[in-house]
């Protein structure tokens, strides 16, 4: 069985608000400028990418579930999710993908409640801090991390 050509980009509550949610924070760029670098980063690769954006926890499990089917790994930035949702954890483990966790902001800088990641033990990869950039360090890392997998 081939290795699907496909990774899925899973941003959660708020990052919809990107480019005028504190932008000191966050930075000046929008969720489309994430979706677009992710998509030109993924396609040097010959990797397709599908996208989706919640400020509803269900949806986003529901869209890592559907991931099984047609993908070999997923990029997510859980917003606040990243420091209450054990639902959104155990759908990541469930899933079996490779998983690499972005955070825009470097969590362990701000607010002690930000320090904790129920993601963490389950994502593979980790970037944070980087920026909007950190998404396309994402995708590379992840993508050396399936191709090793595919590999072995």
């Amino acid at each position: 069985m081939s290795t699907p050509r496909r990774l899925l980009l899973v941003n959660g509550p708020n990052l919809n608000l990107l480019g005028t949610r504190e932008p000191g924070i966050y930075g000046s760029q929008t969720l489309h400028d994430v979706e677009d670098l992710v998509a030109r980063t993924a396609a040097a690769h010959g990797i397709d990418v599908r996208a989706v954006q919640s400020n509803h926890e269900g949806v986003l499990i529901d869209a890592i579930h559907a991931a099984r089917e047609d993908c070999a790994g997923i990029v997510i930035n859980p917003g606040g999710l990243t420091h209450t949702s054990v639902v959104l954890r155990d759908a990541l483990s469930g899933v079996a993908l490779p998983v690499a966790e972005v955070h825009i902001s470097d969590v362990r800088a701000r607010e002690s409640f930000r320090h904790f990641s129920y993601v963490q033990d389950v994502a593979v990869v980790h970037v944070i801090g980087e920026g909007v950039a950190g998404y396309a360090t994402a995708v590379e890392r992840l993508l050396a991390v399936i191709a090793g997998q595919a590999d072995g």
